[in-house]
C-alpha cells in the first residue's frame, strides 16, 4: 500500500476553487485568492484555516473572507497571466519662452 501524496499548502496569490467538498458552506461554489493560511489556528486533522478575496467573475475582489476548509476538497485553478503593461511613451518637449 503507498503512502497518500502530501497535501499542497496554500500560499499568497494561489486562486482556488471551493465547492461542498471543501467544506458545507459552500453550497453555492466560489473562486478565491488565498492571501494567507494560517496554520497558528488549531483545528482538526486535514482542516485548514485560511483568508482570501472572493473573487467575481471576472476575477476582481468581491469580499475579504476568513475560511475553514477541508484541504483535500480545496481546487487549485490556474491563474491567468497577469496584464501586460503598455509601454508609455514620453511627451516630446518643446522648449519654453520666459519673459518676452
Amino acid at each position: 500500500m503507498t503512502a497518500p501524496a502530501p497535501l499542497r499548502r496554500l500560499k499568497a496569490g494561489d486562486v482556488v476553487w471551493l465547492t461542498r467538498e471543501a467544506s458545507p458552506q459552500f453550497v453555492t461554489p466560489i473562486r478565491v485568492r488565498v492571501i494567507r493560511e494560517i496554520p497558528e489556528r488549531y483545528t482538526y486533522d486535514g482542516w485548514t484555516w485560511f483568508e482570501g478575496y472572493q473573487l467575481d467573475g471576472k476575477g476582481g475582489a468581491v469580499a475579504k473572507r476568513e475560511l475553514f476548509v477541508f484541504r483535500q476538497g480545496v481546487r487549485w485553478l490556474d491563474t491567468p497571466p497577469a496584464p501586460a503593461r503598455t509601454v508609455r511613451r514620453p511627451l516630446p518637449r518643446t522648449p519654453v519662452r520666459v519673459g518676452q
